[in-house]
């Protein structure tokens, strides 16, 4: 038995109630874990919402990235074990003290890797690492702009860029994360509440422009993002915290200067095994060497899973939250 979130209705954080159900049988290629830690992330929200597919015949349990212990090995699962420790990104039905799921969806952790540090960095370490090294394969020199520096991938996209040798121009929305933001390696940071991001973009790069947005904020920085991009440069959009772009139009991406844009999601990049692997083992690379170190400000129970919801979503949270079952 144990408890879990799960929402009946699409909605904000009011509809969130925790309940409680018997543990679930490993099926065939499956194994069950015992979940400690849980990250938080904006997909979450969105999910919950209902701006993503909503279950029309059951309950929508949230999360997408856990970390825990596996306690039941299903049929032809050959290369995990119960007592391993495993972790998780973009499988939702994360907000559980014990769920089953797909053991090639699972990553085994390595000792060196806590599962503090897993839950607080697999979903956002895996964009991060799409992000700047697929999505537009960044270069030593390059100068791009990164709206929301001081979330969550933000702090840690600061310092990756940094050890790669990238010009990071961050924006945020308070002093607090301005310096947050800065303290991650972002060579430049403009408060947006005080500045226009376009001028203070342009002055930086003496009229050029950057390479690449990283835009994952959508109605309130479209179309501004896209005046600030260099001719042929990369409008990135990969989440929509202020609301969707929905004037977004072809003849834009003409207008500014024939720029590239594309919509991605981490699920894509780490749609097979091989490529799950590649990517964590990328992560794990850059935490060991300590090349980015991940921010853990914030810290709920599962019961208290709605409070996290709207700390979020009312953008008082820097950094990573995690939400612990306390197993």
């Amino acid at each position: 038995m144990g408890r879990f979130v799960c929402a009946a209705t699409p909605g904000n954080a009011d509809v969130l109630e925790v309940r409680d159900r018997s543990t679930p049988t490993a099926g065939a290629g499956e194994i069950v874990v015992s979940q400690t830690k849980m990250g938080l992330n904006f997909l979450d929200v969105y999910q919950t919402s209902g701006v993503y597919p909503f279950p029309e015949n059951d309950v929508f349990v949230p999360g997408n990235e856990a970390a825990g212990r596996v306690i039941a090995v299903g049929e032809g699962v050959s290369d995990l074990s119960e007592g391993d420790r495993v972790g998780y990104p973009m499988h939702v039905g994360a907000f559980a003290e014990e769920r089953a799921i797909p053991a090639n969806r699972v990553v085994k952790l390595p000792d060196d890797i806590s599962d503090d540090m897993a839950a607080a960095s697999l979903l956002k370490g895996m964009t991060v690492e799409y992000l700047l090294n697929q999505s537009v394969p960044l270069q030593a020199g390059d100068t791009v702009l990164f709206h929301a520096a001081a979330g969550g991938v933000g702090l840690l996209a600061g310092q990756w860029m940094n050890a790669m040798g990238v010009t990071a121009i961050g924006t945020a929305g308070t002093a607090e994360k301005v310096e947050l933001a800065k303290q991650a390696g972002y060579a430049h940071v403009i408060n947006y509440t005080d500045e226009d991001f376009v001028d203070v973009v342009m002055e930086i790069t003496d009229g050029k422009g950057v390479r690449a947005v990283y835009d994952s904020v959508g109605k309130d920085t479209y179309p501004g993002s896209l005046k600030v991009i260099e001719n042929l440069g990369h409008f990135i959009s990969f989440g929509q915290s202020s609301g969707l772009a929905s004037d977004f139009k072809l003849g834009d991406l003409a207008a500014n200067g024939s720029l590239y844009a594309q919509r991605p999601t981490l699920a894509t990049y780490i749609a097979t095994e091989k490529q799950l692997a590649a990517s964590a083992k990328n992560l794990f690379s850059m935490l060991r060497a300590e090349k980015i170190k991940v921010s853990i400000n914030q810290r709920f129970n599962l019961n208290q899973t709605a409070d996290a919801f709207r700390a979020l979503t009312a953008r008082k949270t820097t950094g990573v939250t995690l939400i612990e079952t306390g197993l």
